[in-house]
This record gives C-alpha cells, structure tokens and sequence, in this order.
C-alpha cells in the first residue's frame, strides 16, 4: 500500500510540473502586456495622446479578458469531446504565437492605427486561448488526483499565474537594467515577447509526452462521453444553476481581489504615485516571492476545512482592507507635500526643448532631481509650451513628479502591504480549482468550470485596471475612486457566497 501511494504521489507531481510549465508561460505571455501598458501605449498611439493612451492600452489589454470566457465555450467543448491533453496543447501553441508577433508589430510612427489595431487582434487570441488553458490544466491535474487531497495538488497550479507575474517582471526589469530605460523604450520592451517563444517550445515539446486524464480515458472507454457539452452545461437546470453560483458566489469576487491585488497595485503605484519603474515592480516581486507558498498553504487547508470560508474571508478582508491601503501609498508617496520641511538637496536643472509635431511651438521641460531628508528622491519637471508666435502670452508650466523612489521604512511598509493583499489572492485563488472541479460532473466539467471562472477572472477581474484607472479620471474623482469598483463586486459576492454556497469537502471527481 505504501509502495502505491508513493507510485501515486509520483504520478500526480510528474502530471503537476508538466501542467504547471505550460500554465505559467501562458500567464507570462498575458501579463508582460499588462506590465508594459505605458511603454506599449507610447509606442502604439500618437506622441501627443497623454493620458488616454494608458487607458487605450489598458482597454486593449482588457480586451484579452472579455473573451476568456468564449475561449472556454469552444476550448472546453474541445477538452469534454476529445480531451484535456490535446485541447491545452493547442491554446498554448496559440498563445506562445500571438505573443511572440506582438514584440514583432511595428509601432505608430511605422504604420499608424494598424499597430493597435494588429496588437488588438493579437490579444484577443491570446484571451481565446487562456480561455481554454485553465480549465484544462486544473481539471487534468484534478482527475489526477486522489480523493482528500485536491486542494493541495491543485493549488500547485494556482501558483502558476502569480509565478507567471513573478517571472514576467524579472525579465522585464533584467531587460531594462541591461539596456537602459532609453533603449528599452525604445526597442528593448519587444525582447521579453519574443524570448517567450523559447520558453513555449520547450513547454510544447513536455507536454507531447503527457497521457490523457485516467478519468476521462475511463469515461470514453465506456462510451459514456457527452455529445453536446455545452447544451448539458447550460440547459440542464441544475447544472446551469451550479454555473451561475460558481460565478456569482465565487470566481466574480476572487477574479476582483486578483487583478486588485497583482495588478492594480503595481498600476496604482506606478501611475498614480509615481513611483519609479523598477521601485514599483520590485515592491511586487518581493510582495508575490513571500506570498506565493500560501497558495498551497490555503489549498492544503481546504481540503481540512473546506472552500468556502476561506476563499470568502479573502474576499471579505478586500472589501475592509483596500481604501486604507491604497490611502497609504498616496500619503506615503506625496512628495509635494513632503519637500515643504524635509527637502535635504536638489540638483541643477536640466532644460530639453523639444519641437512639436507639425508646429514650430516648442516643449521646454525643465528637470530637478530632489532629494529628502527622509532618504526618499523624485524627479519634479516643470513643462511649458512655448508657442512660435512672441505675441501671444507665456503659459504657467506645469509641474510634473515622477521616478520616485522611497524610503527604507516606507518601502518596506509598502511591500508588506502589497504582500497583504497578494496574500488576500491566495486565499480567493488557492481553493478555487477543487472547488469549481467538485461542482460539477466529469464529462461536461472542462465545459462547464471554465466558463464561470473565466467571466469571474476575464471580465470582471481583468477589467479592474481598465475601469478603476477610467473611473478615477473622471472630473471629480479622487484617486481611491476607482476602488469602489472592486470592493463593491468582491462584497456582492462575498454576500452570495456566504448565503448559497455549500462548504462541502472533497468528492469523487469520477462520477
């Protein structure tokens, strides 16, 4: 007995490494997009679009998410007709593809509105694929597994979307202190799409040697594989039930608490406060690092205590949590107000003059880099333009923070409370995968789990950049506006949840 669980154990951590190498390159391949928003709207919008090219670029980027939940549709009939094996093979050929011709499109100045416009269809094939990726590789892993220990062995592939973060912004910050912030703004921001097609080939060539899930194989030899998966999903009054508690009671609150958590963090930091571009990626990279583990510390756990209150105390802790943090960075980043008392040294100005486009008007940015007593420096530049005609009356510059970097003690409170909210992600994300597969019978589970996770994650979760970032630019807005949007869905579902949703253990995922 003890030589056939060691047999098991070994099985079902060859089929995990397998499954998860794949998983995280294809999360790598969405998020360096993500991570790049800024740069990429520079280079795919018009020098004077100013701030509605970030908001261009993140709906582009948002883009990807609203048709994850179609990519499950086809991609989970695929998995429930002839496979899980074969079915996660195909999206990740397509979204190695799709990302390695994004660092390929030229940019604006090259070819003009073609540039998003190719890198939007780009992406949706990227959300069609990561559509059916998931379901795939948590329901392979999940058939693999034996019955009490789901939560454990899935949340090994939970892991995989923040490690896929974690990765996608080493290479990133590797690339730009290897090339300088000029040239990777430049041309350098291509080279982390590019360098993916490496990793998705060895990722291909691993998973050719996968065998098909023991469940399924066993389903088919007996004849008993659903014909019309999407029909007995969604017409099936019981089971389309399950889907929409899935979504409402579940993957709607912890897709917010995810994007908030590793995305909107970084954004917020970054645009917001100003925070310099490694400084805020570096917060995150130290925040996921110590985090991380906790994805199998919670899924582990739920196999003892249950899915339920876990994944809502994380949702619940959100809603509490979220406007405090967030006030943190504003107060702790604001530099304007802290140079009244604390300014210890400031630079010469440096002055560039720059002609605009199509005029003889002139952009005069004047530079200072400052420092303050309590270790923290900033760039202030004062902006101006100069119009060509000497008759018309000299505008007021505007003066402009950027490239913050922080102080020991605030630095380090801010990766903790990034790290707090990653830690919220884990237990939202952790149980999710046994959950989801225990709800629902083997033959239409690809079908019928992929779909409310990827509404839950691709729309209402992937839009929380996009819609926090717009509703905080809105006339009257304050910065923290835009996390009503997140707190309000993640208290809905936490609501529903608690109300409807059972906390069974684990079950035979056989049936």
């Amino acid at each position: 007995m003890q030589s056939t669980d060691k047999n098991v154990t070994q099985s079902i951590t060859q089929v995990i490494a397998a499954s998860s190498l794949g998983t995280l390159i294809e999360w790598y391949d969405f998020y360096i997009f993500g991570s790049l928003a800024v740069i990429i709207g520079q280079q795919l919008f018009p020098s004077d679009a100013g701030a509605s090219a970030l908001i261009n670029t993140l709906a582009i980027f948002a883009a990807g998410f609203i048709v994850r939940p179609f990519g499950a549709l086809v991609f989970g009939r695929l998995g429930d007709l002839i496979g899980r094996k074969y079915t996660f093979l195909l999206t990740l050929v397509l979204m190695g593809g799709s990302t390695f011709l994004i660092g390929l499109i030229p940019s604006y100045s090259s070819i003009g509105y073609a540039a998003p416009i190719l890198v939007l269809i780009l992406r949706l094939v990227q959300g069609l694929a990561l559509g059916g990726e998931y379901g795939g590789a948590a329901t392979y892993v999940a058939e693999h597994a034996p019955v009490g220990r789901r939560g454990f062995f899935t949340s090994w592939i939970q892991t995989t979307a923040t490690l896929g973060l974690f990765l996608s912004l080493g290479v990133i910050v590797l690339t730009k202190n290897m090339l300088g912030a000029e040239a990777f703004a430049d041309w350098g921001w291509r080279i982390p799409f590019l360098v993916s097609i490496l990793l998705v080939g060895v990722s291909i060539y691993i998973r050719m040697k996968m065998h098909e899930s023991p469940v399924f194989t066993k389903l088919k030899a007996e004849g008993k594989v659903s014909t019309n998966p999407l029909k007995e999903s969604f017409q099936k009054k019981a089971n389309f039930k399950m889907v929409l508690l899935a979504l409402f009671g579940a993957t709607m609150g912890q897709g917010v608490v995810w994007y908030t958590g590793q995305f909107y963090a970084q954004s917020f930091l970054e645009n917001t406060c100003k925070l310099d571009f490694n400084e805020s990626r570096y917060v995150l990279l130290w925040a996921i690092l110590f985090a991380t583990p906790f994805f199998v510390v919670f899924g582990s756990w739920s196999d003892k205590v249950g899915r339920k209150w876990i994944m809502l105390t994380g949702m619940l802790l959100g809603v509490i949590c979220y406007r405090p943090i967030y006030q943190y960075f504003i107060d702790a980043t604001n530099v304007k107000e802290f140079q009244k008392t604390e300014l210890k040294s400031a630079s010469d100005p440096v002055v560039e003059r720059t002609l605009l486009n199509d005029t003889k008007d002139s952009l005069i940015t004047t530079t200072v880099f400052k420092t303050l007593n309590n270790g923290m420096t900033f760039k202030e530049a004062k902006v101006v333009i100069i119009p060509d005609d000497v008759l018309a009356p000299l505008p007021e510059p505007q003066t402009v923070i950027k490239d913050v970097t922080l102080s020991g003690s605030s630095y380090i409170i801010i990766i903790a409370l990034v790290f707090f909210q990653v830690l919220l992600v884990t237990m939202v994300y952790g149980p999710i995968a046994a959950f989801l597969v225990e709800l629902f019978p083997t033959k239409i589970r690809y079908t019928s789990m992929s779909l409310p996770y990827h509404i839950g994650n691709g729309v209402f979760g992937g839009l929380v950049p996009f819609i926090a970032t717009l509703v905080a630019s809105f006339s009257g807005s304050t910065p923290l506006s835009g996390l009503w949007y997140p707190i309000g869905i993640a208290a809905l579902s936490f609501v529903i949840g608690a109300v409807y949703i059972n906390n069974k253990g684990d079950e035979n995922v056989a049936d």
